[in-house]
């Protein structure tokens, strides 16, 4: 596929991106009147699009991988870390919530809500990920054993997928 296909599919999603940046643009804009970690989760957004909107820039500019792969990386890393450290500060928010439920003397519910929500995470996200390696190693011994081409290394990799999918949503809904 062309660079210019490529980068007018990324200005599309940028576009269509609007739904996110926009509220996130906003939540910045409020400045103080925001929790700490609910900006950092904003900046981490509009990193997120700014890299695909660079991507549209980029891609048309260029004949190679080179340019493109380092803005993708670069923005990726960037926005990866804003979004750990957007974690980080709710996680500290929430345990500062909880200290001081507990100073009033009654239940932690926000605190036990966040705990129930971030296990149910967890198991999803686990369940997903062993699921997809699961459905890459399938793909790989059906090529294997069967060498290139035909659907049925793909149909394979697909089923599991959708199977590791349809688990793990079911795993994390019942532990919420």
């Amino acid at each position: 596929m062309s660079h210019i296909v490529l980068g007018l599919g990324a200005a599309a999603l940028t576009a269509a991106g609007s739904v996110w940046y926009l509220p996130a643009a906003a939540d910045l804009r409020a400045g103080d009147d925001r929790p700490r970690s609910t900006r950092a989760a904003a900046r981490a957004c509009l990193a997120w699009w700014a890299t695909c909107g660079a991507l549209a820039l980029v891609l048309p500019a260029t004949s190679g991988w080179a340019a493109p792969g380092a803005v993708a990386a670069a923005g990726a890393t960037t926005a990866a870390a804003l979004r750990l450290r957007a974690g980080l500060l709710h996680r500290a928010e929430q345990r500062e919530e909880a200290g001081r439920w507990a100073a009033l003397g009654g239940p932690v519910p926000i605190a036990d809500r966040a705990r129930t929500r971030a296990r149910a995470r967890r198991t999803f996200l686990v369940w997903l990920l062993s699921g997809l390696a699961a459905a890459c190693a399938t793909a790989g011994a059906l090529l294997a054993t069967a060498g290139t081409g035909g659907t049925l290394p793909a149909t394979a990799a697909a089923a599991v997928a959708l199977l590791s999918l349809v688990v793990a949503a079911a795993r994390s809904h019942t532990l919420r």
